[in-house]
């Protein structure tokens, strides 16, 4: 588990806090122990831009950790109202924390709104008290906030490459941010967790897959609780991979409009991610007794077609 601040009524001024390398490195270990695969893309990027995703990542687990970690269930709106006044001393450059330390280095680097930050302190909000979601729309707002943010935050460190679109017949093509793909992209990550999770979410007595589409295929909750895998929940996981398929071609619109640096870790990003959905099925879509990961060497495999997509695409 990651540490937490206890309190933000105590003066940063109180404590000596870390040196800006040692709080980079620290978010890189962070991001190198809880999120192999994301990890792999990240270090595709220039140092700049890694240490800066190191970060915002760092800020993002610990902001998860409020209400899925250990200890979560301390956790009340309270605790939600405390961070994200600690938020806010961030973003006005006081570091309350030596992880706050490299992500107020990162907002000084790139022009990061708050907005997805709080966005995403709302989504924890609705895990406090949610353990269902009766349509996709209800549960696509909730993908929004916890991960959908990630990529707009992540949008803003990447940056966008403008001189492709600099001649006047293409001006049309670029009118702002490629925010909408970096949201698709953000959402289909969450739906592929979803999906990959679905048991140790049911241990929780959590659902995340949206009870009408249950209903669609007959499949109960307690089918669900009890892990049953039969024709009928292989028709519904072929609906939902489908669907996050589906937010993954829509992402890969955006990223030829990303800065070239950024290109090549987004695609081999997006690559990686999705392959989980390929392990699902290899497995037969056993995700209660299977957990569902791609393995280092195949991991490899991707490289090279990513970097290829990155250059022509």
């Amino acid at each position: 588990m990651l540490q937490l601040p206890e309190s933000s009524h105590e003066s940063p001024l109180v404590t000596t806090l870390a040196s800006l390398e040692d709080a980079y490195e620290r978010c890189r270990q962070i991001t190198a122990e809880y999120s192999k695969t994301f990890y792999i893309g990240t270090l595709l990027m220039p140092e700049e831009k890694r240490r800066a995703i190191w970060a915002i990542y760092v800020w993002c687990r610990r902001t998860d950790e409020l209400v899925d970690g250990q200890g979560a269930e301390t956790t009340t709106d309270a605790t939600l109202d405390q961070w994200e006044e600690n938020l806010e001393s961030i973003f006005a450059g006081q570091p309350i924390d030596d992880f706050d330390v490299a992500l107020v280095d990162t907002l000084e680097r790139f022009p990061i709104s708050i907005q997805p930050f709080r966005d995403m302190i709302a989504g924890q909000r609705m895990d406090l008290y949610r353990s269902r979601y009766e349509t996709f729309e209800e549960l696509e707002l909730y993908c929004y906030r916890v991960a959908g943010t990630v990529g707009l935050m992540s949008a803003a460190v990447m940056g966008v490459d403008v001189t492709q679109h600099s001649a006047p017949w293409s001006q049309n093509q670029l009118k702002s941010n490629p925010e909408q793909e970096a949201i698709a992209l953000g959402i289909a990550n969450q739906l592929t967790n979803i999906l990959r999770d679905v048991g140790e979410d049911a241990r929780r007595e959590r659902i995340y897959i949206p009870l009408e589409d249950l209903a669609r295929f007959n499949y109960t909750e307690k089918d669900l609780f009890n892990g049953v895998v039969d024709d009928r929940w292989r028709e519904l996981m072929r609906f939902q991979i489908k669907r996050a398929r589906q937010l993954f071609a829509d992402a890969e619109k955006g990223i030829s409009l990303l800065s070239l640096d950024a290109r090549f870790p987004v695609w081999s990003a997006l690559m990686l991610y999705r392959g989980i959905l390929n392990v699902i099925e290899h497995n037969n879509y056993d995700v209660f007794r299977k957990r569902a990961y791609v393995p280092g060497w195949r991991k490899l495999l991707y490289l090279p077609l990513a970097k290829l997509k990155s250059e022509v695409l």
